[in-house]
């Protein structure tokens, strides 16, 4: 069975050292933050099922990457802040918390809290899947691309061709193998069907800030690399 992912974002070592530690003892795979510049890409990385989040963080605060987080994914999300005023946990609700426990806690009532909330959402309802490379970030529910903070909504095979360039993140993969992921049943993709729809994927990835992500290697195919600025 599958054990649950938790991410702690929280910028005091010693809160996150012991609620990471606590949390193993209980069987859960545990991950804090390293970069909290990188918290969004950290998240889609690890893919976890449920977020531990500070509200005074460096850089950016909670707020701001609970709403970061809401763009991408339905993950249940607990605040743990000092802050714990009315005006505090209202926001935290309003930007898509789940729950706000005040600190200091107990872990016996923070783990509670972990339980019964992680029982709620996967006993009725699936977790959104995402997978990221190098700031990109694919929601696989909704065949969705999140790009430097914008969404960009993808056809079916623009979805197909990214998926499979960031599952072989900074590998070239052949045109071949692009056109075989694209066939179904209903469709036959033929050469010039893959270079239109590669043509139309790069432009919309442009669009955001004037960056090119997919790279041709002539003659062998398409690779995601550093986003080259036009």
């Amino acid at each position: 069975m599958e054990k649950y992912r938790i991410f702690i974002v929280e910028d005091d070592a010693v809160i996150a050292g012991e609620a990471g530690s606590y949390l193993a003892k209980w069987g859960y795979d545990v991950a804090c933050v390293q970069d909290f510049r990188e918290v969004l890409t950290e998240f889609a990385e690890y893919n976890p099922h449920l977020v531990l989040l500070d509200i005074g963080l460096p850089f950016y605060n909670g707020h701001y990457w609970c709403a970061r987080i809401r763009q991408i994914s339905q993950v249940p999300i607990i605040f743990i802040s000092s802050a714990s005023d009315d005006m505090n946990i209202v926001m935290a609700v309003n930007m898509g918390g789940d729950d706000f426990v005040a600190k200091p806690f107990g872990l016996e009532v923070l783990s509670a809290k972990i339980q019964a909330l992680l029982r709620r959402t996967y006993t009725f309802t699936s977790r959104t899947e995402v997978c990221e490379y190098n700031g990109l970030i694919l929601d696989l529910s909704d065949a969705s691309l999140l790009v430097n903070g914008r969404k960009l909504e993808l056809t079916k095979n623009e979805f197909r061709i990214l998926q499979l360039l960031i599952e072989n993140g900074g590998k070239t993969v052949s045109r071949e193998a692009i056109m075989k992921r694209l066939w179904d049943n209903d469709c036959f993709v033929d050469d010039n069907t893959l270079t239109v729809n590669m043509t139309r994927l790069r432009k919309k990835m442009e669009s955001v800030q004037g960056a090119q992500y997919i790279h041709t290697k002539k003659g062998m195919g398409y690779m995601l690399g550093e986003p080259i600025h036009k």
